[in-house]
C-alpha cells in the first residue's frame, strides 16, 4: 500500500491500494504514448484501460 494525502478532500493521510512493480521489472518496457492537440498521452500497453487522474503535471525527464 502506499500512503497518500489528499488536500482537496481534507483528509490527511488514508491508503491506497496501488499495485508495486517486483523488484528488477521495468516499467518502461510497457509505456506506450501518442500525440494529442494538448499534448502527450502516455499509457500502459498491458493495460490500454487504465487510467491516471493528476492534478498537476510533471516533465518526464524529471520523473525518471
Amino acid at each position: 500500500m502506499t500512503d497518500v494525502s489528499d488536500h482537496a478532500a481534507g483528509d490527511r493521510h488514508r491508503q491506497n491500494d496501488v499495485p508495486q512493480l517486483p523488484e528488477g521489472d521495468e516499467a518502461r518496457e510497457s509505456v506506450e504514448s501518442y500525440d494529442t492537440e494538448d499534448g502527450v498521452v502516455f499509457y500502459d500497453a498491458q493495460n490500454p484501460l487504465a487510467w491516471l487522474k493528476a492534478t498537476n503535471a510533471v516533465a518526464l525527464g524529471d520523473a525518471l
